[in-house]
């Protein structure tokens, strides 16, 4: 299993959070891949999943928070299941020294993700 966190708006219309993982040789449908990185020390205000996709990070070590107040952090090697398309959306920063690589897996419309939330 990979290390994953689920970011999904819930009818009180704010970002949650739920911790778990993907399941490894699933395969899943997707549109299209991005890489990007951001310098580091970087941060971004409120915003939400411009649509539903993983953010694998390749470097970088961030947190995130909801609104609610909810947070978590990511480490390389670790998938955000971004599905807070609406609502409060959800902010980040970098806490370390190094720049944010990244790449964004675009999933097909209504493709399922395959994560396993971790137990209650």
């Amino acid at each position: 299993m990979i290390r994953a966190y689920r970011l999904y708006t819930l009818s009180d219309g704010n970002s949650h959070v739920a911790r778990g993982s993907v399941s490894v040789g699933s395969v899943v449908e997707a549109e299209s891949i991005l890489f990007k990185e951001t310098p580091a020390h970087s941060s971004l205000d409120w915003h939400d999943a411009p649509t539903t996709q993983y953010v694998i990070t390749l470097a970088g070590v961030l947190e995130f928070t909801t609104v609610s107040g909810e947070t978590f952090t990511i480490h390389p090697g670790e998938i955000l299941v971004a599905e807070d398309n609406t609502g409060s959306g959800h902010k980040w920063r970098l806490v370390n020294d190094e720049p944010w690589k990244r790449a964004y897996v675009v999933l097909k419309e209504g493709a399922d993700t395959h994560f396993i939330p971790d137990p209650a």
